[in-house]
């Protein structure tokens, strides 16, 4: 049971954990972007599982990260962006996207991405930014 979805707009990484003082000391808490990020591939991702179990067993996680081209470039450096002769080497950094994906299905797809045992990702531009994810389970029977 491949599960496949696209988290539309410009990928983003997790946002670092900020603290806010508080009467008694400090408390931490996770940014509003990284929050609205996140529950934003727990909507897709609920939409492609259809109501199906979650995924009890390893996976493989595959990603493609894919990044406007920036509007300043010239004609001929954004078609050798899109014909992937250019890379983004830009933010976000694909650790932080593979953060954020991997604890926003948490719950959701898999019971904790502790169960992620293979990662392929790649970055490159493309005309409509997005997030392309396909999770495979690695045993046959994909659920307990």
């Amino acid at each position: 049971m491949t599960i496949k979805f696209v988290v539309p707009g410009t990928p983003q990484g997790k946002g670092r954990p900020r603290a806010a003082r508080t009467g008694r000391g400090v408390r931490m808490y996770t940014p509003k972007k990284t929050e609205e990020y996140e529950a934003l591939i727990a909507r897709e991702a609920e939409k492609a599982m259809q109501g199906r179990e979650l995924i009890t067993g390893p996976v493989l996680l595959e990603m493609r990260m894919m990044h406007p081209v920036p509007a300043s470039w010239s004609k001929k450096k954004r078609a050798a962006a899109l014909e992937g002769d250019v890379m983004p080497t830009v933010k976000c950094d694909a650790d932080n996207c593979l953060k954020a994906i991997c604890d926003a299905l948490n719950g959701v797809l898999w019971r904790d991405d502790t169960q992620v045992v293979n990662v392929s990702l790649a970055k490159r531009y493309d005309e409509m930014p997005r997030v392309e994810v396909r999770v495979v389970p690695l045993m046959a029977s994909g659920h307990r």
